[in-house]
């Protein structure tokens, strides 16, 4: 559950996150990695964006820290919060559809059938802000500059990319090392693509308080280094009438504040100083918010439902270390844990027990493996735990009273099987 304060409502920001892949050497207007994708060729819009939704006013919104560079793709410096939104990508990435992405400068698709290369055929209307044309030669310099001087990371993600060549002004093919890498035609479909005209005579390796230029959605309006920095919707902005932008980018302007200090920026906010803010801790959640804003209405608190993957909080064993060896003793362990009790009495009943690694997604497992998923499973039964095929998991509950006797006279018989002793009480 993502607990969140909203103050002001009336617009809408959408973020994406995700991936994407198919098998088929034919021209297609995005990539699916599993099965077929779910929006045709000719969709109008994604289904969870309202395509005649207004666009204008302003938020106002806070990050933790500061800023004096906008080059975040280097070691040095530091970029603001939101740069992102500066810059388009070759695709789109939809928010309703696990691993999956839509063209937005590429127009389409070529994905070799053995997987041995991929090539983007770019939309000839594309614009960076300043009116030039966004081009295959500016994909291969971003690539080409990303791995020679930006953050080391990029060599490793980008590390299985044997040629990058710009077939003609509108078309880029990529050549790949192996065929092993599933997911990199999709790491290259988010890649943010910059104009090589703009950098050519510049030090990328340099951090600059010059404005990048783009061709996404905003462009920087205005900025004081480290304290604040606004960005404005572009209204001639190239491809918001695609069917991947209709519905989203609606606020006119999005302004960043800075604090440096997360207390100060929650007084800021019960001040009235910005309009929108997330809480992940569910002491500051319990505690923090109580004020004369709330009482009046100025401040709406809400907890929103989602259907993201929840993440994880956890302990982790180190299994290189003999105690925590035998599966048993890691199980008693967890036994012992009165997670309810822990909830109830340290975390305000805020957290949920996590019983997969994909919890609250669909890919967390609640039933026995079905046939198609034994057929991937059955090589391996010899390895994996004999509960695979028996048990769904479920971890220890107790009645949070913290009478925890039951539980930990299972934990002691595990011990004790696997081998420990009970001495001294």
């Amino acid at each position: 559950m993502l607990q969140t304060w909203l103050k002001t409502t009336g617009a809408a920001i959408t973020l994406a996150a995700s991936l994407s892949v198919t098998t088929s050497n034919a021209y297609q207007h995005g990539l699916a990695m599993h099965g077929e994708l779910k929006y045709p060729a000719d969709f109008n819009h994604f289904e969870y964006t309202n395509p005649n939704a207004p666009k204008g006013g302003q938020a106002t919104l806070a990050s933790i820290g500061s800023y004096d560079s906008f080059n975040p793709f280097i070691i040095k410096g530091t970029s603001p919060t939101g740069l992102g939104l500066l810059f388009d990508s070759l695709m789109e990435k939809a928010l309703d559809e696990p691993f999956s992405q839509y063209g937005l400068l590429a127009k389409g698709v070529e994905l070799a059938e053995d997987r041995s290369k991929i090539t983007y055929y770019l939309h000839e209307i594309a614009k960076f802000h300043d009116g030039s044309p966004v081009t295959a030669h500016d994909v291969v310099f971003t690539f080409e500059t990303l791995l020679e001087k930006g953050q080391p990371f990029y060599k490793a993600y980008y590390g299985d990319i044997d040629t990058i060549v710009a077939d003609d002004d509108y078309t880029v093919t990529f050549t790949f090392k192996n065929t092993d890498n599933r997911e990199l035609p999709l790491i290259i479909g988010e890649a943010p693509i910059f104009s090589k005209a703009f950098w050519q005579d510049k030090d990328f390796s340099k951090p600059s308080l010059e404005v990048p230029l783009g061709s996404g959605p905003y462009q920087v309006a205005e900025f004081e280094a480290g304290k604040s920095i606004t960005y404005q919707l572009n209204p001639n902005y190239w491809a918001k009438d695609l069917a991947v932008n209709k519905g989203n980018h609606n606020i006119g302007a999005l302004k960043y504040d800075f604090y440096l200090d997360e207390t100060v920026s929650l007084e800021a906010f019960k001040a009235g100083e910005y309009d929108f803010r997330q809480e992940y801790s569910s002491k500051r959640w319990a505690t923090a918010y109580n004020s004369d804003a709330l009482t009046r209405g100025d401040i709406v608190a809400e907890e929103i439902k989602h259907q993201n993957p929840t993440g994880m909080q956890a302990f982790v064993f180190n299994t290189r270390k003999g105690i925590f060896a035998d599966a048993k003793t890691r199980q008693a362990l967890s036994y012992a844990f009165d997670f309810e009790w822990s909830n109830k009495n340290l975390f305000y009943g805020a957290y949920t027990r996590s019983h997969s690694f994909f919890s609250n997604s669909e890919m967390a497992a609640t039933e026995l493996p079905d046939a198609k998923e034994l057929a991937i499973l059955e090589p391996f039964r010899a390895q994996l735990p004999a509960e695979v095929f028996t048990q769904v998991y479920q971890a220890p509950t107790t009645d949070g009273s913290g009478n925890n006797r039951r539980q930990l006279r299972t934990a002691k018989k595990l011990l004790t099987e696997a081998g420990w002793q009970y001495q001294g009480g």
